[in-house]
């Protein structure tokens, strides 16, 4: 099941952020439910936020289903625990926000800017209250650390009275719900590179991108190969990162900004000179402009 924006199918290119969820566990609660991300670092690609969660009598199960960070485990062994995690649908529940690169570079890049923080933040909250809308009780979350970790439980916790957050560093190695979460995200988001559809025209790029990190050489060589100078980069790139900032700076093309006009207008009624000297200040708070006669 998703929300709208809908996911994306196999062959559409990935234009707005999304939320999946799986089926709803249906076994008695209350429930313990974990957070983690995958992808905030890279300059290509989604951020992804997944939850997993399950009744609090099925920890000492969870236990030996073998979740963990998913940083270190193999693909193939992240992907088996994904499948593992929908196998028990009468227990288990997990959901994914994928958040695509426009939607993180346009909030970084806006005045004033929404930080990849607040981004993560929203993504979280998100989650944890869809899956209070599916009928699911919590009691308990375990979040991996964003920030101060004491300043964002006591946040959590005035949004979702009733419930005991635990925000701390490695949560995905110290928990295993969160690990759960660790993989369903870490898998999302490594779907969403290898099947990535490029809008531009999928003959013209190539989808050997790396791990999409700007250490990765892979990554380097990728974005100095696709790098065109008046159009920049495809939509799986993060405008905002410093990383392509550079590079645009030193390989693209200079733009100059062209006054038609309409700057000194705009200066002018800002100034209260020529025909809006004597507008009132509503009128300006309502950014009215003077229409010439004809």
């Amino acid at each position: 099941m998703s929300t709208t924006p809908s996911a994306p199918g196999p062959s559409e290119p990935l234009t707005e952020s999304y939320t999946y969820h799986s089926s709803t566990p249906i076994a008695p609660g209350p429930y313990i439910l974990g957070v983690d991300e995958a992808g905030r670092g890279p300059v290509l690609g989604p951020l992804v936020y997944g939850v997993a969660y399950c009744p609090a009598a099925y920890n000492e199960e969870l236990e030996k289903l073998g979740f963990a960070d998913s940083k270190t485990l193999t693909p193939e062994t992240r992907a088996s625990l994904l499948e593992t995690l929908s196998s028990d649908p009468d227990n288990l529940g997990w959901s994914v926000r994928v958040i695509s690169p426009q939607a993180i570079s346009s909030s970084m890049l806006r005045r004033p800017p929404t930080n990849l923080n607040r981004q993560s933040q929203d993504a979280t909250i998100l989650l944890i209250k869809e899956v209070l809308e599916r009928g699911i009780t919590l009691t308990e979350v375990y979040v991996d650390a964003l920030g101060t970790t004491t300043t964002y439980e006591a946040y959590l916790s005035s949004l979702f009275p009733g419930i005991n957050f635990t925000v701390t560093a490695k949560a995905d190695s110290k928990f295993k719900i969160v690990g759960a979460a660790s993989v369903a995200a870490k898998v999302t988001r490594d779907a969403c590179i290898e099947g990535w559809t490029f809008e531009e025209g999928e003959s013209e790029w190539s989808n050997e991108v790396g791990s999409g990190y700007p250490s990765d050489p892979k990554t380097q060589a990728w974005l100095r190969e696709n790098l065109d100078p008046t159009f920049g980069f495809p939509k799986i790139v993060r405008f905002s990162w410093a990383t392509v900032k550079v590079m645009l700076e030193n390989n693209g093309h200079a733009v100059k900004w062209i006054d038609d006009g309409q700057a000194s207008l705009v200066k002018s009624f800002e100034t209260g000179q020529g025909r809006d000297k004597d507008r009132c200040i509503v009128t300006k708070e309502l950014k009215l402009t003077s229409v010439g006669t004809l």
